[in-house]
């Protein structure tokens, strides 16, 4: 009974922050349906494409969604479940909501332009830079981050090829190059053929189902260098084809797997307790410090998308904002997305306290794979077919998430790499002169990013997860105080940003220095290895960036209240 009261309650609070605080939001804004968006007054077929409601949201929930919200709660549970409850519910709500709404709505006031342009406007050129530049260190972790995630997921012991019987990684490897092909047939026939949004979803449906029968018989056998040579070539192209050949289609049919997968788990919730499958043996609340560290700042680093995080507000400015058709899509978008997001840290953290000795003792190679597990385990035994069909399809569904985030985070890295080297008043890498066209030049910064994230996620380290997670979060409080900026300079309320900003801020550089302070302390005593330099050196470099970037933002909030007080 634990776990249906957690989800119900889960539920039901995120329902109701939805109805009341992002309704209280889109009204202290002034979100305006008659205002044209970017995406209609700036069309060009590439970027800029004005999409329905359900395929915008589609892409945004599953760009979002990623392998985080399942992977950050099950790391965190070590602490218990009300810990992990309490910041998915409330975090999601009046930090990763505000934070994902507010950036969708600023940058649609923007031209669909990203946070650094947004920066640019209310703190200056100079902020500007720094936050890019931090930005894309980011990028980079993600880039190799899921590099690595996916490539694990699809690489294969076998000989290169077709196979019948095929192991889970085959499966999963098969059924996304399939998907990469229904969704450009899906853009294809939306956009050029007209065929209508409806009987297009559900002849895309049906592909789905047919390409997973066809996966758990026939697999594609591959070696792990080799995917994540397919892997950056795929990302490469996917960032610089049109939204509506590849990224449009592709995330709005992913999303079913999405919804599919939550609404699995959920019905796994109930028949589990009705029934006895299986049982929620997690404790509430285990001890304020555990192996990932004190609850404080361990527990907010860790959840990370299940509640806040920095890369949503680089995808609402990136991606998102050029693709909203109208101003009323916002609120379920941009903070609608975030809530379900939160929904899912619960659902993941509820199938983990299914196994949970088993987890605790070690017994899965990977969160993705425990929350598998967790959420078979409610429909049977492990020796039980219903079990190993659940926990296939699970893991594919997780895989898909891990690609998507990854193909929209390298198309993010082209568009801020272009903005790094574009003064004011020019538009795109054509308005530019001499070397700063080359860098501008969108296949320039793509390459770029693209190298450096796949030798890094070759290499498989593991420092990089763990960097990810504060940088992540860290981004997330200074996306938060660009949008406080913009809105205080804009004569509008910011005063919800301004716990939420420092409380992150607070969190991340903390932990950020904690990492700094362990590793001067390995590398003085002579026991750092590469990956140890390789986390004091970018973690220093961090927090370099966002003092930098808080005095900016300081100065810009007292210049604000002068600016007030002197009316």
């Amino acid at each position: 009974m634990t776990a249906i009261l957690i989800i119900v309650a889960a539920i039901a609070l995120l329902v109701m922050g939805y109805i009341f605080y992002g309704s209280w939001l889109a009204k202290q804004w002034g979100i305006d349906p008659n205002r044209k968006t970017p995406a209609v007054e700036k069309e060009d077929g590439v970027d800029y494409v004005a999409a329905k409601p359900a395929v915008l949201m589609g892409h945004h929930f599953s760009s979002i969604a990623g392998a985080g919200p399942i992977n950050g709660p099950i790391q965190a549970s070590v602490f218990g479940w009300l810990p992990v409850f309490l910041w998915c519910v409330i975090g999601g709500i009046f930090f990763g909501g505000l934070q994902d709404f507010g950036s969708l709505f600023a940058s649609i006031r923007h031209d669909g332009k990203s946070v650094g342009e947004i920066i640019q406007d209310s703190m200056g050129s100079r902020a500007k830079k720094l936050f890019i530049i931090f930005a894309l260190l980011v990028l980079i972790l993600v880039i190799a981050s899921f590099v690595n995630v996916v490539a694990g997921t699809f690489a294969s012991d076998n000989a290169f090829g077709f196979t019948t019987n095929p192991a889970g990684t085959e499966t999963t490897a098969i059924i996304s190059l399939l998907f990469v092909a229904l969704a450009i047939l899906y853009g294809v026939m939306t956009n050029r053929f007209g065929v209508k949004t409806l009987p297009a979803t559900i002849a895309g449906i049906i592909g789905i189902v047919l390409m997973l029968v066809l996966g758990l018989n026939v697999g594609f056998a591959m070696g792990r260098v080799a995917w994540i040579v397919v892997i950056g070539a795929y990302i490469t192209i996917a960032s610089l084809v049109p939204v509506w050949i590849l990224l449009q289609p592709r995330d709005y049919l992913s999303s079913f797997l999405l919804y599919a997968m939550m609404i699995v788990a959920v019905f796994g919730i109930f028949f589990a307790a009705i029934t006895g499958t299986a049982s929620f043996d997690m404790p509430v609340f285990t001890s304020m410090n555990t192996s990932i560290g004190s609850l404080f700042p361990a527990l907010f680093i860790t959840v990370a998308c299940g509640a806040c995080s920095g890369f949503h507000s680089l995808i609402s400015t990136g991606t998102s904002s050029k693709q909203l058709a109208s101003e009323k899509d916002a609120k379920p978008i941009g903070y609608g997305s975030m809530l379900i997001e939160s929904a899912l840290g619960i659902v993941a953290l509820i199938a983990v306290g299914m196994v949970y000795s088993a987890y605790t003792n070690g017994e899965f190679g990977s969160p993705s794979a425990a929350f598998a597990a967790g959420v078979a385990t409610m429909f049977g035994t492990s020796e039980t077919s219903v079990y190993g069909t659940v926990y296939a399809l699970l893991t594919l569904a997780v895989s898909v998430f891990a690609l998507t985030s990854l193909d929209t985070g390298t198309r993010l890295s082209r568009f801020m790499f272009s903005e790094l080297f574009l003064k004011e008043g020019e538009a795109t890498y054509k308005d530019a002169k001499g070397i700063r066209k080359v860098l501008a030049y969108p296949l320039t910064g793509t390459l770029l990013m693209v190298v450096i994230g796949c030798v890094l996620g070759g290499l498989s380290l593991s420092q990089i997860w763990g960097l990810f997670g504060a940088a992540n979060q860290l981004l997330a409080g200074i996306a938060l105080m660009a949008v406080a900026a913009w809105l205080g300079n804009a004569g509008k309320n910011n005063k919800m940003f301004y716990i939420p900003m420092a409380f992150m801020l607070i969190a991340t550089i903390t932990s950020l220095v904690m990492t700094i302070i362990g590793k001067i302390g390995m590398v003085s005593g002579g026991t750092a290895q590469w990956g140890d330099w390789f986390q004091l050196l970018f973690a220093a470099a961090m927090v370099v960036l966002a003092l930098f970037l808080v005095f900016e933002g300081i100065q810009t909030f007292a210049a604000i209240a002068k600016k007030k007080n002197a009316k």
